[in-house]
């Protein structure tokens, strides 16, 4: 059976997508830490990120690297973080949060819970600054 990630991707269950290439795809988390935590997929599906080959993990980071770049210009933050940890679905994942401390990559801590409205807007503001 085909993942979430990769029913997301393939238009099964709506997301709100930020931007994919042949190769990846990127949508808002729905069950984010802070505002603009975007999550970041491979379109095969591997259920470990570092057994993706070199290839397909460089150009993971080169896809992330603009959609970093305009989290950064769309919240107020010191940066945008990265985290790795691939335990809530079998499909490969990379999350990316605009943060001011270590603490802001604390998935630990409880979700924030926001609208589909706010949604929409927090989409839209990324792309304005991709």
């Amino acid at each position: 059976m085909a993942s979430i990630f990769t029913q997301i991707i393939q238009g099964d269950i709506p997301s709100y997508k930020i931007i994919e290439d042949d190769n990846f795809y990127a949508f808002l988390d729905i069950f984010p830490l802070v505002k603009g935590h975007t999550l970041l997929v491979p379109k095969i599906e591997v259920d470990n990120l570092f057994d993706l080959d070199l290839e397909t993990l460089n150009k993971l980071f080169a896809f992330a690297q603009p959609i970093a770049k305009a989290i950064e210009k769309s919240f107020d933050c010191n940066r945008c973080g990265i985290s790795v940890i691939g335990l809530e679905v079998p499909h490969a994942h990379m999350h990316l949060l605009p943060i001011n401390t270590a603490d802001d990559l604390n998935f630990t801590r409880k979700k924030i819970e926001v609208s589909p409205e706010e949604m929409e807007l927090t989409k839209k503001l990324i792309l304005s600054n991709l």
